[in-house]
């Protein structure tokens, strides 16, 4: 029980960083400035909706995707940790990731599938990520991490509904910091995925 909750836990923050709600959030003001409060709600719902279910698919078929590839799990876990660490080092850095630059974007519903759901909620991160808390365990623990992500999209859901009041309350400098703070999490959990994964390749732990 104590490991589930150490995994859950874990897998609840690693989330957290990489979609960072609080930072999303600003992204999705300026994707919709200027859209009524329907056509915002709509779009947050169908953007989250999209995400979670994106997620679960890989999650799902992880294991599939690694057999036919022939993907070994230390060079996914290796992979996988440069692409978060560089994530996280380019929010450190202030700078916005490439997989979410988002310049003249028209308001429409579209916008909920891309790029609001792909790749801002469910992008190369979150998706290696969730890959990565599912390689080599039990069915319990890929049921926590759908169940876990599901609770998240439900976070950013909500985190989107009332973002115009967070702004005005706390500012957009104390949601830059936020990011920075999420991004040098971010780069952490990369590192331990490369640590972990060269680890299992020199059998220094049991895979």
């Amino acid at each position: 029980m104590d490991n589930l909750i150490t995994f859950s836990i874990t897998v609840f923050t690693g989330f957290f960083a990489i979609t960072n709600p609080i930072s999303n959030m600003t992204v999705f003001l300026s994707l919709t400035q200027g859209a009524n409060e329907k056509t915002k709600r709509d779009i947050n719902k169908r953007a989250n909706v999209i995400a979670f279910i994106i997620v679960t698919v890989f999650v799902l078929l992880g294991k599939f995707i690694f057999e036919l590839f022939n993907i070994s799990i230390p060079a996914f876990k290796i992979t996988g940790g440069i692409l978060i660490f560089f994530i996280g080092f380019d929010m450190l850095q202030s700078k916005q990731s490439n997989v979410k630059s988002l310049e003249h974007v028209h308001i429409d519903e579209n916008i909920a599938v891309s790029p609001l759901a792909i790749p801002i909620l469910a992008g190369p991160g979150t998706i290696v990520t969730a890959m990565n808390f599912v390689s080599n365990v039990e069915i319990i623990h890929i049921v926590l991490v759908i169940a876990i992500f599901g609770s998240m999209s439900l976070l950013t859901y909500f985190t989107f509904r009332i973002s115009d009041l967070i702004v005005k309350i706390v500012g957009h400098n104390v949601i830059s910091v936020i990011g920075k703070i999420m991004g040098l999490i971010i780069a952490i959990i990369g590192t331990g995925m490369i640590i972990q994964g060269i680890k299992i390749s020199f059998n220094l732990i049991a895979s």
